[in-house]
């Protein structure tokens, strides 16, 4: 019995891994299938709350004449397969996986959002330091919402295990 768990075990371990290099696959193309469309239908609608905003084509809003291009690095599918590594490779049980791979993919999707109608706001008023915001968020804003996202699932999960290296110590465990 205590084998058959270990084997149940090993199974699973190489299934989280297996799923995360088949979903890399294709520069993540699917992250960004499924993200691009959940990320530009809500920026526009909610711009056009405010301003007259519609959507031009798939990744082209138009905001009261000037045209602001949702491209991939706005969308930002890399950061869903960031989330999704730190939580597939942290070893817990499948519902609270789930739970916690759809509250972290919808907390960063709700930031992201805000983030692109504050930042097109910003520009449709022409605020001055906007490239210095939009950059300064870019490079070290992302990262820290990343992070922040990441901890605050630990904490409403209570997620008491650390990424890949739980699942090394294990290894090493079963194999002494």
């Amino acid at each position: 019995m205590c084998l058959l768990m270990k084997q149940r075990e090993i199974i699973q371990l190489l299934a989280r891994y297996l799923i995360l290099i088949i979903l890399s696959i294709g520069n993540l193309y699917l992250f960004y299938a499924v993200f691009t469309p959940l990320t530009v239908y809500p920026v526009s609608w909610i711009l056009n709350i405010f301003y007259n905003a519609f959507i031009m084509n798939e990744t082209m809003i138009n905001l009261n004449g000037i045209i602001i291009s949702i491209i991939p690095a706005c969308v930002a599918g890399a950061a869903y397969y960031l989330l999704l590594v730190l939580n597939m490779t942290t070893p817990m049980k499948i519902n609270k996986r789930i739970k916690s791979i759809l509250f972290l993919f919808l907390s960063f999707l709700a930031l992201n959002i805000l983030r692109m109608i504050i930042f097109s706001t910003l520009y449709l008023n022409g605020f001055e330091y906007f490239n210095l915001a939009h950059k300064t968020v870019w490079y070290a804003g992302s990262t820290i919402i990343l992070a922040g996202i990441w901890f605050v699932n630990v904490w409403i999960f209570n997620i008491n295990k650390i990424p890949v290296y739980t699942d090394i110590n294990e290894i090493v465990k079963s194999i002494r």
